[in-house]
């Protein structure tokens, strides 16, 4: 799970757009079945969907926590999530929008025809250590004094250009820091009895970000088809220590965290605590923060394949990042291994309709919005 401000910096790895439509690919949960959308956000009469959403009371959750932790964000959007909370009541059918004062609009997708992008963050526990002690010997950083000059890079950073009081911890895995700086935050268990803390993110050296997926797709590593962060922890198990560090240092941006304490909660950029797989991060230039979306979600196996079939979720806008741009989401899984399990295997297409209730106004959108990012974004969960 990203941290408040993470987001801004990293994206993931994302296949190439879906090229012309005249192959209608449907391996990674394409369906053409609405045919040819003409916006970036078409108002349809009802959803073309079967079922109803499994997550109720996950959005119920999250429209708590969007409450407390900033009424007048809750307040802006407060009429559509009344209206949603009554559909639901009343059985959630996708026939029956209309009669709770519920406009929906449907997204163009990546291809025109309704296959949004769905990648997957989480929120990472990392084993640690506040000294260094044996294995325990890879430092995390909290951000240096930066004055007027520029900090180091990955490669100086880790032959210790750094002063050691900046060190915040040790960890037992280089792998393991950078995949929290990709999700630019996670919780830091220090082995001691005590609830694991939270390390928010705390600001980054200033140098480019390079994708280490990409970096092994050019050089033949990984194929692309096949590249995920299980891939790339793979790649780092069967590879020597000395290696790995050289694929790292192939991205020179550097992430620093800042401590903060066992209770904090993972909040996305709305500083609003998220729930797992009821939030997402989204381009705000056409999803506003608060906006409420009635997603079908394609399933994937434990491989990461999918599976043929779809669940249908109510999620909110509450996160964002670099590479999320247009015509897709990246969603929230949660903490821990198991989260960053289905995190790193999704790159797959649902459809999604904007919900909007009558006093919440038409949503504002560019009809010359970005369909996707062609190339490599977050890193390696993609």
């Amino acid at each position: 799970m990203k941290g408040r401000w993470g987001k801004y910096l990293l994206g993931g790895l994302v296949i190439a757009v879906l090229a012309g439509c005249s192959s209608k690919p449907t391996d990674l949960g394409q369906q053409y079945k609405d045919g040819r959308l003409e916006q970036p956000l078409e108002l349809v009469n009802q959803p073309n969907a079967r079922g109803v959403p499994v997550n109720a009371q996950d959005y119920s959750d999250q429209l708590m926590e969007i409450k407390y932790a900033s009424p007048s964000l809750f307040n802006r959007n407060n009429s559509t999530y009344q209206a949603v909370q009554s559909w639901m009541a009343s059985g959630a059918d996708t026939r029956q929008l209309s009669q709770f004062g519920l406009s929906a609009y449907q997204m163009e997708g990546v291809d025109n025809y309704g296959n949004v992008q769905f990648t997957g963050y989480y929120t990472p526990v990392v084993q640690a250590r506040y000294t260094r002690q044996g294995e325990f010997r890879y430092p995390l950083y909290r951000m240096p004094a930066k004055g007027k000059r520029r900090l180091p890079d990955r490669a100086n950073i880790y032959s210790g250009a750094l002063d050691s009081r900046y060190i915040i911890a040790y960890s037992n895995s280089i792998m393991d820091n950078f995949m929290m700086e990709v999700q630019g935050s996670g919780y830091v268990d220090f082995g001691n009895g005590q609830p694991p803390v939270f390390f928010g993110y705390g600001g980054k050296n200033g140098h480019a970000y390079r994708s280490i997926g990409k970096v092994l797709i050019d050089r033949g590593e990984v194929a692309r088809e096949n590249m995920s962060m299980q891939a790339i922890r793979h790649w780092a198990d069967t590879h020597s220590e000395s290696e790995v560090r050289e694929l790292l240092e192939q991205n020179p941006s550097f992430v620093f965290f800042r401590p903060e304490s066992s209770m904090a909660k993972v909040k996305g950029a709305s500083a609003v605590p998220l729930i797992a797989k009821a939030s997402v991060a989204s381009d705000r230039s056409l999803i506003p923060a608060g906006t409420t979306l009635l997603a079908e979600v394609p399933l994937l196996d434990n491989k990461g394949k999918f599976t043929g079939k779809y669940e249908m979720r109510l999620m909110v806008a509450l996160d964002v990042g670099g590479a999320i741009k247009g015509q897709h989401f990246d969603m929230y899984q949660g903490i821990g291994a198991e989260a960053g399990h289905s995190a790193g295997y999704y790159n797959h297409y649902g459809r999604v309709w904007v919900l909007k209730g009558a006093n919440n106004g038409v949503p504002m959108f560019s009809t010359n919005q970005p369909k996707s990012s062609s190339g490599d974004t977050k890193l390696v969960t993609r």
